[in-house]
C-alpha cells in the first residue's frame, strides 16, 4: 500500500454540511498501522458528482468523532493519520461529499490499535573505576529501524535528565562520558531514536562513580568435606577504606550469582541442609561509599560431603543354622555399620555393628532372609543400602 497525507489536517472547522443520503458511502476501507500512523486506503468514486472524501477520528480522550482529514480529490485512495500515541485503540469513519458541499451518510466504524511503543535497548552497562570518565556500552538494537541512541544524564540531588549524547547508527553500541567528576556518582539511560522520529521509552538506568573500585578479592578457598555446609575463606581485603565483603552464590558456574550474605571477616560458612550439594561462590569487597570491586572471572566451586558409599557384600553363607555375612567399604569412611534383616513377613534394623562381619543364629528352618549393610560415618551420614544377599534355609 502506498499512502499520502491529506491536503487539510486536524482539526478543520466544526461546520457540520448537510448530508444527502443519495451520496454512495465508503466502502472497502483498509488500513495498515504503525506505533505512531495509520494508513487508510479505499475504493475511490470517480463519479462526477463527488468532490472528495471526509476522514472522522474518535480516540480514547474524544467524546465523538473528530474530523481530521479532508480529501479534496476524488481520485485519490489513501491518507495516512500520523501524530497517534501507541498502543492505542482509534475508531474511524469516512464519507464522501459533492460539488455542492453536501455529505454522505458516515461508513461503519472501522477500529483500529496502533502498535506497541519500541522498546529501548535491552542491556545496558556502566563500566566504572575508569579515571574521570564513564563508559557506556549496551546491546545493538534488533529493530532495523533503528537510526540512533540518545544518551541521557542526572545525578542523584537533580530531577531532570540531561541530554549528552545521541549516537547514530543502529549497530554502535559505546559512548564514553569523559571529563567527569572525580569520586561522583552518576546515571545513565539511553533511548532509541527510529529513523521516522519515534523514541522509545528509556531503558533501565544504570549508575557508575568515577572513583576506582577496590581490588579484587584473591586466594577464595571452599570446603568439599563438611556435612550440611560449606565454608569459604579468602585473603583480607587491604583497602584503607575497607567496609565488608559481599558473598555471591549460583548452583551452578554459568547461572546469575545472587546476593547471599554479608560479613566483615574473610571467612562465611554457608549452611545448606542437603548432601552432596555443590554450589559456586564469588567474593567482592566493598569500601565505605558503597563501591564494590568487580567478581571473580571464575568462581570457586564447593560442596558439602554426600554420604557414604554403600559396602560391598563379600560373602553370604549358610553354616548349620547359621548366617554368616561379612563385607568391605568401599571409600573407608564408615565407624560403624546398621544391618537391615528381612524375613518372617517382618523387617528388623540391627545397629551398631563395629565389625564388617556378621552372624545370624536367630533363624527358622525352611525360611527365606535377606541382607543390606548400611554404612554410617563419623558425622552420622548414612549410605544407601548395600546389595541383598539371600540366605534360605533347608526345611526340617
Amino acid at each position: 500500500m502506498i499512502f499520502f497525507t491529506g491536503c487539510v489536517r486536524s482539526p478543520l472547522p466544526p461546520d457540520v454540511p448537510p448530508i444527502d443520503p443519495n451520496l454512495p458511502t465508503v466502502d472497502g476501507v483498509k488500513t495498515i498501522t504503525d506505533m505512531t500512523e495509520v494508513g487508510f486506503e479505499w475504493i475511490p468514486y470517480y463519479d462526477e458528482q463527488i468532490q472528495g472524501y471526509y476522514i472522522y477520528r474518535q480516540g480514547p480522550s474524544d467524546g465523538g468523532f473528530v474530523r481530521i482529514a479532508k480529501i479534496e480529490d476524488r481520485y485519490m485512495s489513501h491518507y495516512v493519520d500520523s501524530g497517534l500515541v501507541p498502543q492505542t485503540k482509534y475508531n474511524y469513519r469516512m464519507s464522501t461529499y459533492s460539488n455542492a458541499g453536501q455529505e454522505s451518510p458516515p461508513s461503519p466504524v472501522h477500529t483500529t490499535q496502533t502498535k506497541k511503543r519500541l522498546d529501548s535497548v535491552p542491556f545496558v552497562q556502566a563500566i566504572v573505576g575508569l579515571p574521570h570518565r564513564v563508559k557506556l556500552l549496551w546491546r545493538p538494537h534488533p529493530q532495523e529501524r533503528v537510526a540512533s541512541y540518545i544518551i541521557e544524564r542526572n545525578e542523584l540531588d537533580r530531577q531532570n535528565w540531561e541530554r549528552i549524547a545521541e549516537v547514530k547508527g543502529r549497530l554502535n553500541a559505546e559512548y564514553i562520558d569523559a571529563d567527569l567528576k572525580e569520586n561522583h556518582l552518576y546515571r545513565y539511560r539511553v533511548i532509541v531514536r527510529t529513523w521516522d522520529d519515534v523514541l522509545s521509552a528509556p531503558s533501565q538506568v544504570v549508575e557508575a562513580r568515577t572513583k576506582p573500585l577496590p581490588k579484587r578479592i584473591e586466594n577464595i578457598n571452599v570446603t568439599t568435606d563438611l556435612p550440611k555446609k560449606i565454608i569459604i575463606t579468602w585473603s583480607p581485603s587491604t583497602e584503607e577504606d575497607f567496609s565488608h565483603y559481599k558473598v555471591y552464590r549460583a548452583p551452578t558456574s554459568m547461572l546469575f550469582y545472587t546476593y547471599l550474605a554479608k560479613t566483615t571477616e574473610p571467612r562465611f560458612e554457608d549452611l545448606i541442609n542437603s548432601n552432596g550439594a555443590t554450589r559456586y561462590y564469588k567474593i567482592t569487597a566493598v569500601d565505605k561509599d558503597g563501591l564494590e570491586s568487580l567478581k571473580q572471572s571464575t568462581p570457586a566451586m564447593g560442596a558439602t560431603l554426600d554420604i557414604p558409599l554403600p559396602p560391598v557384600i563379600t560373602q553370604a553363607s549358610l553354616q548349620g543354622n547359621l548366617a554368616i555375612i561379612t563385607w568391605s567399604q568401599v571409600d573407608g569412611r564408615a565407624i560403624k555399620y546398621d544391618i537391615i534383616k528381612k524375613g518372617e513377613g517382618e523387617t528388623q534394623t540391627i545397629q551398631g555393628i563395629t565389625s564388617e562381619r556378621f552372624e545370624d543364629r536367630a533363624l527358622k528352618p525352611g525360611e527365606r532372609y535377606t541382607y543390606e549393610i548400611i554404612a554410617i560415618d563419623q558425622y552420622g551420614l548414612s549410605s544407601k543400602p548395600s546389595q541383598r544377599a539371600l540366605i534360605q534355609l533347608p526345611k526340617e
